[in-house]
């Protein structure tokens, strides 16, 4: 996922793993629009111009694919105060401080 293994010297290792994230997702997002495309294209240039019955083939292969591009944008662009970790980790902290 990521072209560093660490923090670039001067940034914000916090920021630098969500920028490295969203980064991804769109890597993620353009490779599937693209794919998508050429799926069609496929599609009707083997006959799909003619195509009377049943779901498309392509419908299967970006429904997949999709549901893997939603968890990766909700891995990317998940608030921090929607975290169950970033949420544990203050409960921790709280505790520990009692």
């Amino acid at each position: 996922m990521s072209y560093y293994q660490t923090t670039p010297e001067g940034r914000d290792p916090h920021l630098w793993r969500i920028a490295q994230a969203r980064a991804s997702f769109k890597r993620n997002l353009a490779a599937y629009l693209v794919m998508s495309v050429v799926f069609w294209v496929i599609w009707y240039m083997t006959g799909g111009r003619n195509y009377d019955g049943g779901l498309p083939w392509p419908i299967w292969p970006m429904f997949g694919w999709g549901i893997g591009v939603l968890f990766h944008y909700l891995g990317a662009y998940q608030t921090s105060k929607n975290n169950p970790v970033e949420k544990e980790y203050e409960k921790l902290i709280q505790n520990q401080n009692k």
